[in-house]
C-alpha cells in the first residue's frame, strides 16, 4: 500500500491552521469569554488568506512541476479540507450560544 505524500508547505499550514483553529474553539466552548470570540473572528479572516495563498502556490506547483505532481496536488485536496472545518466550527459557535 502506497502512503499518500504531501508538500511539507501544504502539511504544515494545514496542521497549524486546524489545531489552531481547534484549539480556539475549545477555548471558546470552555471559558464562554467574548475576547476569544472576537479573536477567532480574526483568526479565520487570516487563516484564510494564508491558506489561499498557499493553496494557490501549490496548485502553481501542482500545474507546472510535473516530478513531483502527486505531492503538490495532495496538499491543495489537504489545504481545501480546512473549509468544510471553518464552516463546522461557524456552526457549532452559532448553536451554542443560549
Amino acid at each position: 500500500m502506497k502512503t499518500i505524500k504531501f508538500s511539507k508547505t501544504g502539511r504544515t499550514t494545514f496542521w497549524i491552521s486546524f489545531l489552531s483553529g481547534s484549539f480556539l474553539l475549545v477555548s471558546y466552548l470552555i471559558a464562554r469569554a467574548d475576547f476569544l470570540l472576537i479573536t477567532g473572528f480574526y483568526f479565520v479572516i487570516i487563516a484564510a488568506v494564508i491558506n489561499m495563498l498557499v493553496l494557490l502556490y501549490e496548485l502553481l506547483e501542482f500545474l507546472n512541476n510535473t516530478s513531483e505532481k502527486k505531492s503538490s496536488g495532495n496538499s491543495v485536496l489537504l489545504l481545501l479540507i480546512n473549509i468544510p472545518v471553518t464552516v463546522l466550527y461557524i456552526f457549532i459557535i452559532l448553536n451554542s450560544n443560549p
